[in-house]
């Protein structure tokens, strides 16, 4: 039985598709005073929000593409969003719903700067589109100087939506919002010349996100339907273009109605790479069992040290540890050697707390999965 539901969830995992299930829940949604048909499914996966189906994609989808330095930063702004709702909304009771509120040219226009009224008129904006929360530049100074005291902050704003089913209606029940803020503020001297990098400390970043946050709420309470609604907004430290682990969310406020944020909460998570000189430093008895893993992996490759960790720290704890083992393989038999010698690995070297999970690929692409989630004895192996 195990063996053909892992047959089952590796078709999953290849195909992207869920499997169809028979009883799900047919709903009446409500939007714009018009009525339509939605179903929400009874299989939810652990920890997971369910969606309403068909899929309603957000109004600013495909900025967070472009807006943000890498697919690190992109995957982990998304799915630690998720992971701040579920402190307010959870997901026994909530159903997610991509934003339907702030749509692309609204987010377009709060990551502009503000401008002066020349530089309204050279853009050919109106003056009720200066709607920027990053700050003005003023033109003073040299570029260095004019880019050290307005650098831009503000690389994204992402909603989220959270319904609540009543009846045969889903309604909107809470709103989550996240502002990803830039720890290095990229400029150029000349529109075709050299990038530079201008560093921006960790309490000016919180400090001007916090600003901003406060009118961003302003803003969104004076949109419809938005009045009375929950909203949480949360501040993301994005790393820098050439980083290989992801930045994190650090901070969130939550607005139960009106105008005011409340207290800020701190959020204690960070990703560490595997091996380098934070973990050596802050993480020596992590990075012990990893190296041990990584030279006995090494061992069945002489001469290739291309193992690279990166571990989710919760609270101080390790809790998710990925690993990307790039290989040369030259038939089937290698890989599924190969792989079994890494599963047996996971199960000797890391404690069964820990999630981990081992991605080998090769120039063909994905060749192996192996998961193994906290508490479990064998590891989940998908060949592809």
């Amino acid at each position: 039985m195990k063996k053909w539901f892992s047959l089952l969830l590796g078709a999953v995992l290849i195909t992207g598709c869920a499997p169809g299930f028979k009883d799900e829940k047919e709903v009446v949604k409500k939007k714009d005073d018009q009525k339509g048909t939605s179903i929400i499914p009874n299989y939810q996966l652990p920890d997971s929000y369910r969606s309403l189906i068909p899929f309603e994609p957000s109004k600013a989808r495909g900025m967070v593409v472009s807006n943000l330095n890498s697919r690190y930063d992109i995957n982990e702004f998304e799915t630690g969003l998720m992971r701040v709702a579920t402190g307010q909304f959870s997901p026994d009771k909530y159903v997610f719903q991509e934003g339907q509120h702030l749509d692309k040219e609204t987010v377009g226009l709060w990551l502009n700067r503000k401008f002066t009224k020349e530089q309204l008129k050279e853009r050919g904006l109106k003056e009720e589109q200066n709607v920027g929360l990053n700050p003005l530049n003023d033109g003073k100074g040299s570029v260095e100087e004019q880019n050290e005291k307005n650098p831009i902050y503000l690389a994204h704003v992402l909603e989220h939506n959270y319904l609540i089913k009543n009846e045969k209606s889903v309604k909107l029940s809470g709103v989550v919002v996240g502002l990803a803020l830039n720890s290095v503020h990229y400029y150029q001297k000349e529109k075709y010349g050299a990038t530079f990098e201008q560093k921006i400390s960790h309490d000016k970043l919180e400090a001007e996100g916090k600003k901003m946050a406060d009118e961003v709420l302003t803003r969104m309470r004076g949109m419809k339907g938005m009045g009375d609604v929950p909203i949480v907004i949360a501040l993301f430290e994005q790393k820098g273009k050439n980083d290989v682990v992801p930045g994190n969310f650090f901070t969130y406020a939550v607005s139960d109605k009106g105008d005011s944020l409340g207290d800020w909460k701190k959020i204690d998570e960070k990703y560490v790479l595997f091996p380098s000189e934070e973990a050596e430093k802050n993480h020596r008895d992590d990075l012990t069992f990893y190296m041990r893993f990584k030279d006995d992996i090494e061992e069945y490759f002489p001469n290739y040290n291309g193992v690279i960790g990166r571990g989710f720290y919760k609270d101080g704890q390790l809790v998710d540890m990925k690993i990307e083992i790039p290989v040369q393989m030259f038939g089937e038999a290698e890989v599924v050697g190969f792989t079994q010698w890494a599963t047996s690995l996971i199960i000797d070297h890391f404690p069964d707390y820990l999630n981990v999970e081992v991605e080998i690929n090769s120039v063909n692409g994905a060749e192996a999965l192996i998961v193994r989630n906290a508490g479990e004895e064998k590891p989940f192996v998908h060949i592809y």
